[in-house]
């Protein structure tokens, strides 16, 4: 390739819109990170691996229910070619949280006592439980007005919105811990996050050009039901696939807590967090743009395994460095960032950046399953994969009675469970092509 190859190349990609949007994308969550961690050293010295224990647990319990607040239907709002009918989901996306966040809320209140034993953290973690709907319902809104940014492709404002809340929230947390380092307030930090979060996207898409107004408390029923039906397979498939997959991520959090301490789930959500810095950097911010992409390709009948093939070859080079080093020197990396009480994380973190890595390089193979229609075949995957990742527990707990062999096992299963995803979305989207 000549001088000017490369110059001709160069050009193209600068005058890419799917580059330029990557790029405003990656540059926010960048900014968000960037700061994230310039806060984090202090963060976890001020209130160390028990309250992040009993944040872990939290987390864990409402990661389970958060991305099914809404029943996946914030999901759909990209693919409707009418915006009235987008914004329709939008809408029902938020009554149905409303309504399942008040039955969580409820079931709280009367089985408090059956559930502490289920999700770990003992008496910790009671006083915070009824925060639990709060968080769902506010995950849900999140979601909704999250996809809306992404159908207008109004990326700035996901940028702008990421660095402000991550600033506004950290300087929070440790202003507060300065005089009280409890899990609660990291637990409140967590829940204000989204609610900041889609604050600021709303009051942006309401600024926006042409969207004066993102109205999701004004409806029309019988149009609701009719996109309820329409996009059924969403709750139908989806949900129960996330739910489901959601479940057996937070898995590691609720049988350390359980099995061995408070401390050992918080050695896994400072190593899982850190680890999932690359994902939010790059891998979302490929995949935000590049789902509307796919979309628009099934829908003009182009090859989706080509586009699926190089966005993956792609996560692969820029995965390679960031995990690769974790696996070499998590526990020296982990004690000198957050101090010695944290090396354990390391060692943790050594095992959990190969299924980080095989994850992150899954991530456009996971966002092409609802234009694939492939939900129905995923849910039953995932029942597969929860199997692999309780088995990958047991074996640390049962066998070893370690801790630390408990994440190794998890994180094998979980490095065979994202191979076998992307080789099934690959046959399906080559399938796809040929038979046209």
């Amino acid at each position: 390739m000549t001088f000017a190859d490369v110059l001709g190349v160069t050009d193209r990609l600068r005058k890419s819109s799917f580059v330029k949007n990557v790029a405003v994308v990656a540059g926010g969550t960048a900014g968000a990170q960037a700061l994230g961690m310039l806060f984090a050293p202090f963060i976890t010295r001020l209130y160390g691996p028990e309250a992040y224990g009993v944040l872990g647990v939290f987390m864990a319990f409402t990661g389970i229910l958060v991305p099914v607040g809404a029943l996946m239907y914030p999901i759909a709002i990209v693919l409707p070619k009418d915006d009235a009918d987008a914004r329709g989901i939008g809408q029902l996306s938020v009554l149905i949280a409303l309504v399942i966040s008040f039955i969580i809320g409820i079931v709280l209140i009367l089985a408090d006592d059956l559930l502490l034993p289920l999700v770990g953290g003992g008496e910790a973690i009671r006083d915070y439980l009824l925060l639990v709907p709060v968080a769902v319902f506010f995950g849900a809104v999140l979601q909704v007005y999250s996809q809306w940014v992404i159908r207008k492709k109004q990326f700035k404002l996901t940028a702008r919105a990421n660095i402000l809340q991550t600033l506004f929230l950290n300087s929070a947390t440790v202003g507060v811990g300065l005089y009280k380092p409890i899990a609660g307030v990291l637990i409140a930090r967590a829940i204000l996050s989204s609610l900041v979060y889609s604050t600021l996207l709303g009051l942006g898409i309401r600024g926006a050009g042409g969207e004066k107004r993102f109205a999701v408390f004004q409806f029309d029923i019988a149009h609701l039901k009719a996109l309820a039906r329409q996009y059924y397979d969403f709750p139908l498939y989806r949900a129960p696939q996330v739910f489901i997959n959601a479940f057996s991520q937070s898995l590691p959090v609720l049988m350390l807590a359980s099995f061995f301490s408070p401390a050992a789930a918080g050695f896994y959500a400072l190593g899982k967090s850190v680890l999932g810095l690359p994902s939010q950097l790059i891998g979302s911010s490929v995949t935000d743009v590049l789902y509307p992409r796919l979309v628009e390709a099934k829908n003009n009948a182009e090859d989706l395994s080509e586009l699926l093939i190089r966005a993956t070859k792609g996560m692969i080079s820029v995965g390679l460095i960031p995990f690769g080093t974790v696996v070499l020197a998590g526990p020296w990396i982990f004690g000198v960032v957050f101090g010695d009480k944290w090396v354990v994380a390391g060692a943790y973190a050594q095992w959990l950046s190969l299924m980080s890595y095989f994850f992150f390089i899954a991530r456009p193979a996971v966002i092409a399953i609802p234009i694939l229609h492939m939900q129905g075949m995923l849910l039953a995957f995932e029942v597969l994969s929860i199997l692999l990742r309780v088995l990958g527990l047991a074996w640390g707990y049962y066998f070893y009675s370690s801790d630390l062999y408990a994440v190794v096992g998890f994180s094998v299963a979980g490095v065979m469970i994202y191979i076998m995803l992307i080789a099934m979305v690959y046959l399906k989207s080559l399938k796809l092509f040929t038979e046209r």
